[in-house]
């Protein structure tokens, strides 16, 4: 039984069920129940709510339609400014008309719609411009998925009472543009002293990684005891696994896209 049948059961019943005894009104409820495949306690309360009219169907608000140039002119703004969020976007729009109208031809009505609309629907406009940009700016971290079950994952509070347990992070310095090969840091940072080192590597090669972490577990001032990092390939790989196994060392990760799990080093 679709959901306006069960409606129109509903109102077929409901007078008899509020003229029946107590003895009879356990009987429809049980029919009605076994009939729809209500839960009971749903079934009580609709046949002792108010009295059910004709169900209709709530029309859908059409949403108001933009034209291209007036989502251009939107996302130009959003990128000169600094890329605002929605609400402040929309107060600035009338401190940047004059430099709107300095460099885009506006018609009347994408003048009229830039300043009608509302924050709700900068976001939509520009959800995929935002999308692009969140791809570019967190998109160097590309997932290791060939030792994605072999390598524990952390999520529980670090607890440690002596130096050497550490979590790293590998960032990309690619200036303007993110294409090439381009040089990146190793950080290393301990939990319980919060000593910091850094590395310069070439690249995000495995090999090129693990010899510039081998290098800084050769200068710290105690023994390395634990590597904790996220699911990036330059770390999920048997290059830093099998060293980390030499070493006697403890090889672990957070969950995908979940940075306080790397707190100390984020």
């Amino acid at each position: 039984m679709g959901t306006q049948g069960r409606w129109e059961y509903l109102r077929a019943i409901y007078e008899r069920y509020q003229a029946a005894g107590r003895g009879s009104k356990r009987v429809i409820l049980s029919e009605f129940c076994a009939n729809t495949g209500y839960n009971r306690k749903y079934a009580i309360r609709l046949l002792n709510g108010p009295r059910p009219g004709k169900r209709r169907r709530a029309r859908r608000q059409r949403s108001a339609s933009y034209q291209p140039e007036t989502v251009a002119v939107l996302r130009a703004v959003w990128e000169s400014a600094g890329y605002p969020w929605s609400v402040r976007l929309k107060a600035l729009l009338p401190s940047w008309m004059p430099w709107i109208r300095k460099r885009f031809r506006l018609g009347a009505e994408v003048e009229k719609q830039l300043q009608a609309i509302s924050p709700r629907q900068i976001d939509r406009r520009l959800k995929p411009a935002k999308r692009q940009r969140r791809r570019r700016i967190y998109g160097r971290t590309k997932p290791g998925y060939l030792l994605k079950h072999h390598i524990p994952v952390k999520t529980d509070r670090w607890d440690v009472q002596s130096p050497g347990f550490t979590e790293v992070d590998l960032v990309s310095h690619p200036g303007n543009a993110a294409s090439g090969e381009f040089a990146h840091t190793l950080n290393v940072t301990d939990i319980h002293t919060t000593w910091t080192e850094s590395g310069a590597v070439l690249g995000r090669g495995e090999e090129a990684v693990q010899r510039a972490l081998n290098e800084i577990a050769g200068v710290l001032p105690f023994r390395l005891l634990g590597v904790d990092s996220d699911n990036g390939s330059e770390f999920m790989n048997w290059h830093l696994k099998r060293w980390c196994e030499q070493k006697d060392i403890q090889l672990t990760r957070g969950r995908p896209y979940k940075k306080d799990d790397n707190a100390h080093i984020e």
